[in-house]
């Protein structure tokens, strides 16, 4: 039998080049994975709503596909450059504040006595603390008062970074919307391709998957940050949209509306508003409640 002679030389230098091609081509695209990633979930979880309004706009997938990229403009991109510009424009009043903390405690928190139920106590306990001991504990925290105010305002520059993926991000949904099924089908022939009809199932399963999760997390978390906002703006809270961008983004991140919430409320109580205070606490527990009924209908 003749033994047809292998050229090791050969297979491994091609595999060699295959592999730089490879890592070449994965740190080139690198900064744009998580475009991407968002990108693809966000088609899919939409993919109905592209559907509908293609056949609301005459079955043009171009225009339908601009429209859903304009929404998501007016969804994501720009509330969050209104939020960059507000940052950008309260950086020094942010500096300024952690420098006046950092010299001396506020002594007197009447406001706290107005908040219902358990003012009183709150304002106690902090008299207890100023009595203990706070001062001093404060004196020695109060350095790091000016670097936080500080390391805030830093980060506008990485919310410069987020900004500009949001914006790539938007920029491939609209590609995927125009051609969807191209990048479907091709990722369901390479699936098959790998584990038969199996890895076809797994991939239409992921899909499904993902557009159950993002109805329950992504949706949930517009509306109940639309409704807290709804909420904000009644009771006269400032920078409104700043607020609801960020907590969009903790509600996404599972911890909840809460901690905006509460710090409005803290807040109207402060400045002697207790009317509008009592209203927005009360506001507060519908609307941070709200996604204990509201996730669970929307992934089933």
């Amino acid at each position: 039998m003749n033994m047809k002679k292998v050229d090791l030389a050969k297979i491994t230098l091609g595999l060699l080049f295959l592999s730089l091609l490879i890592i070449s081509c994965f740190m080139v695209l690198r900064p744009f994975l998580p475009a991407l990633v968002w990108s693809t979930m966000i088609t899919i979880a939409t993919w109905p709503l592209m559907q509908m309004a293609q056949r609301l706009l005459w079955g043009k997938r171009t225009l339908a596909a601009l429209l859903m990229t304009s929404i998501l403009l007016l969804i994501f991109v720009i509330p969050l450059f209104m939020t960059l510009a507000n940052v950008a424009e309260k950086a020094p009043m942010l500096i300024e504040l952690g420098t006046e903390l950092s010299q001396s405690p506020p002594p007197e928190l009447l406001w706290l006595q107005q908040v219902p139920l358990v003012g009183d106590k709150l304002y106690e306990f902090w008299q207890q603390i100023l009595a203990s001991g706070g001062q001093v504990l404060f004196t020695k925290l109060a350095p790091y008062f000016g670097q936080t105010a500080r390391w805030l305002a830093a980060q506008a520059g990485n919310l410069g970074l987020l900004f500009v993926h949001f914006l790539l991000t938007v920029a491939i949904c609209g590609l995927l919307y125009h051609s969807g099924e191209k990048a479907a089908d091709g990722i369901r022939r390479f699936a098959h391709r790998l584990a038969g009809q199996r890895g076809d199932n797994a991939v239409v399963l992921a899909s499904q998957a993902i557009r159950a999760v993002a109805m329950g997390v992504v949706v949930t978390a517009l509306v109940q940050s639309s409704v807290a906002g709804i909420g904000l703006l009644i009771a006269g809270i400032p920078y409104v949209m700043i607020l609801v961008v960020l907590m969009f983004l903790l509600i996404v991140a599972q911890i909840g509306p809460f901690p905006v919430l509460l710090a409005s409320v803290g807040y109207l109580y402060w400045s002697g508003d207790t009317t509008w205070g009592t209203f927005l606490l009360v506001w507060s527990l519908l609307a941070g409640t709200m996604d204990n009924f509201l996730r669970p209908f929307l992934i089933k």
